[in-house]
Formats: C-alpha cells, structure tokens, sequence
C-alpha cells in the first residue's frame, strides 16, 4: 500500500501555507481532522509544533519553517529519518551554489543569494536533515567571497574546510550548483576565520561593471563603494543609490 502525506492542523495560516506549497510542488496529500480517524495510508502527518503531541501516529513533523516540514516530512514517507554522513558543498562566488548531500544522494541544491546566505541555508539543511556526522565543505576558488563565506559561517558556529576544487567547475546548464556537488566529495583541511576580506584591483573593476549593467549604463560606483560591495558591507542596489545620491 502505497503510503501518501497527511496534513492535520487547526492553524489556518499553516494550512493556507502548507496546502499553497505542496499544490506548488505537485506533491499528493490528504487533509486530516483531529475528530476522525486517521486512515492507515497516511504515512507522515505535518501539524503545527503546537499540535504535535495531540496526533498519536508514529512520523508525525512539526516544524514553523514550511520548507523545512515538507522536507522531513517526505523523508519520513521514504523511510528515512536520519542520514549517517550529511555533505554540504560550496561553490564560492557572488551567488554561491550549494549542494546538500544524504549518505551519497544529492537531497537539496541551490544558488544562494549572497556569500552571507549560505549560512541560513546550511542551518536549514542541518535542520530538516539529521545526521550522525556532517562536512561542510567550500571551494577554495574566489578568495574574497569565499572568505565572505567561512566568517559567516564561523559567526554561526559552523566548522568548515577548504577544499581545492581544481576540476570540479565543468561546462554545463549549472555550473556553480554542479561544482558545489563535486566539492561536497572532496575532503579539505580545516578552515580556521575570521580571514581578511579585501577585494583586488579586478574584482573592483568587475563589481563596478556590474554596477553599469544593472543601471543600464547611468551609473558606475567608486571604487570605495564597489569595496564595501565586495565586502558584504552593500549590496550593489545599495550602492548604486549612494553614488547618484552623491552626484
């Protein structure tokens, strides 16, 4: 018998939310009363933290973050509640990608949006995957948005390594997600931050062209702006209204 997601949940905003996603997701659910019985089906029931202790079911999820309970929710329905090794790898660069791995099975990927976004999503990895051990692993390449990376990190009580990820940026429709795969199976050496974030000559000049492009060509930042860029300090937007705020 093929086993199907339950949701079971007096919360109104959770189960707006909840049925919003999973109907995104093309994912089959079944909606589930506290006054009737639950059918042997249902493999995995999301509630709300509140609710949890009421629903006397084995896999019963419960978590505030609507991603994160879809997540263990559907692990539960494969019959996985734990991994022993979880592998988090990142390519470096101004939007990281990120590459979760369960006991050799790629589990999430994504493009993060800044260098300091990592961090929020290896919690949530760490979060909606146990594990008995975990490696989180960043490719050396990029210094300056790596180093962003490894002080956001450390800020978060997440240990790192430094991985050299010679070979692992290939040609295809996703590299930076691609190369974080590959870099999540390379061992490093330990990262020990905070490290030094100053931006070269180059990577000045790149942010300042980026600035061109994203204001179709009426502004180029300073250079001091593009440094505070390269930085973390600004995001480009910010910098682009303080530079026509100077003119």
């Amino acid at each position: 018998m093929r086993k199907v997601l339950g949701v079971l949940t007096e919360d109104f905003r959770l189960y707006h939310d909840l049925v919003a996603e999973l109907k995104n997701r093309q994912i089959p659910f079944v909606t589930l009363s506290h006054s009737r019985r639950i059918p042997e089906n249902v493999g995995a029931i999301i509630t709300s933290p509140a609710e949890s202790m009421r629903v006397r079911r084995a896999n019963v999820i419960a978590d505030d973050d609507i991603e994160v309970v879809i997540a263990k929710a559907l692990q539960a329905l494969e019959g996985k509640t734990r991994w022993e090794e979880l592998l988090i790898g990142i390519d470096p660069g101004a939007e990281p990608g990120v590459a979760v791995v369960g006991d050799g099975h790629v589990l999430d990927a994504r493009v993060a949006g800044s260098p300091e976004a990592v961090a929020q999503i290896v919690e949530r990895a760490l979060r909606t995957y146990p594990s008995s051990r975990q490696r989180i692993r960043v490719g050396h390449g990029d210094r300056t948005n790596r180093n962003r990376i490894l002080n956001a990190l450390a800020r978060e009580g997440f240990p790192a390594e430094i991985v050299d990820e010679a070979g692992t940026t290939h040609p295809t429709e996703r590299p930076d997600i691609d190369a974080a795969i590959r870099i999540a199976f390379v061992a490093g050496v330990r990262a020990s931050p905070p490290y030094d974030v100053t931006a070269t000559s180059g990577e000045i000049r790149e942010i300042q062209r980026r600035s061109r492009v994203k204001s179709e060509g009426m502004v180029t930042i300073s250079k001091d702006l593009a440094m505070a860029v390269a930085r973390g300090d600004l995001t480009i937007d910010e910098a682009i209204r303080q530079q026509r705020a100077r003119s």
